[in-house]
């Protein structure tokens, strides 16, 4: 009798090691498959705005327990403004099979969402994910790609165009002519230039090549200049500028990062709070709370308001006592005023 409860009580002990052995691994699994992760991140070119949307996306990964080096993994890849680098580096995310991605701008969240309909794609600073053929619809995605718009109140940033340059006859609009969502945002500013019984005049340009000739050639042209959210642009303002100021002409910009690079006025994104917003998306879907497909598009409705001092008073340019408030004078990092609008 002692021998078969000797044994039986080997067996529970053994059968306990396993189990417990068993749940351990489970476990670990199941830990592993949702804290170690792989994320690919692909950045169009750099600028400053686009540095933020990165920036913003890393934080809102890491406030919400994500760390690179830690439990999750990043890779960071810039395109440097080449289509071909693009799909070089989408296909290299394809291959090493990324958990998700974010894709920064609309040609790179094109160049990504044509490699894969499996990968989950969150993307940023695209204007209209709709018009870029990114998602069935903005409210409702329907396959693997969503995030956040960086659509700007346009009417708005014509209507400070108009107070701050109330003379003004003709608006001149610069914009990239391969960039959709540059294109789509200067046909609506040219609606709302002509809405307020100003003249429209444009030039666009393929690259950053162009920027120079084609700043020299609107100038002529125009009261003042107007210029979406644009890479090539944005990249290229301190060019924009070194005419700009010369011929006396103020330039409204679509955002923030424009203006420290010699815009004269925006009311515009923060693009650090759109990152920011895109990395909260990108957090349910690593937690398998929610999936791309099912997720709307979102978009800010708060804006940064502000006016360059500087270049304000090196133009000529007398800010309406209303305005002053929104004066930012070199450092533009810690200086932010808001405004919501309803969009």
């Amino acid at each position: 009798m002692k021998k078969i409860t000797k044994r039986i009580s080997i067996l529970l002990i053994t059968a306990s090691i396993l189990f417990s052995v068993a749940c351990s691994n489970g476990e670990q699994e199941k830990s592993d498959s949702k804290e170690n992760v792989t994320v690919g991140i692909v950045q169009y070119m750099d600028h400053i705005a686009l540095d933020a949307s990165k920036d913003g996306f890393i934080d809102a990964l890491k406030d919400n327990g994500y760390k690179d080096g830690e439990n999750m993994t990043i890779d960071l890849q810039n395109a440097q403004g080449d289509q071909s680098n693009l799909g070089s580096i989408s296909d290299r995310f394809v291959s090493n099979k990324v958990d998700l991605v974010l894709a920064i701008a609309t040609p790179a969240a094109q160049a990504i969402a044509g490699k894969t309909t499996e990968i989950p794609i969150l993307a940023t600073a695209v204007t209209d994910f709709e018009s870029a053929r990114l998602v069935d619809s903005n409210d409702t995605p329907g396959g693997n790609v969503t995030g956040t718009s960086d659509m700007n109140p346009i009417k708005e940033q014509i209507d400070l165009l108009i107070d701050l340059v109330p003379e003004a006859k003709t608006v001149g609009v610069l914009y990239t002519s391969s960039e959709d969502n540059s294109i789509l945002q200067a046909n609506m500013a040219k609606e709302a230039i002509e809405a307020a019984g100003l003249k429209y005049e444009e030039v666009t340009v393929t690259n950053s090549n162009d920027v120079q000739q084609a700043t020299q050639a609107i100038v002529d042209k125009c009261d003042a200049i107007y210029i979406p959210t644009d890479n090539v642009f944005s990249s290229a303002m301190p060019v924009v500028s070194g005419i700009t100021t010369k011929s006396k002409t103020p330039v409204i910009c679509g955002e923030e990062a424009m203006l420290q690079n010699g815009g004269l006025a925006t009311l515009g994104i923060s693009y650090y709070d759109l990152g920011y917003q895109t990395g909260q998306m990108a957090v349910k879907v690593l937690k398998g709370e929610a999936e791309a497909a099912s997720m709307p598009v979102e978009k800010s409705t708060q804006f940064n308001f502000a006016i360059n001092g500087e270049i304000a008073e090196e133009i000529g340019i007398k800010i309406p006592e209303d305005l002053q408030k929104y004066i930012i004078n070199s450092n533009f990092a810690h200086h932010k005023w808001h405004k919501s609008i309803a969009t």
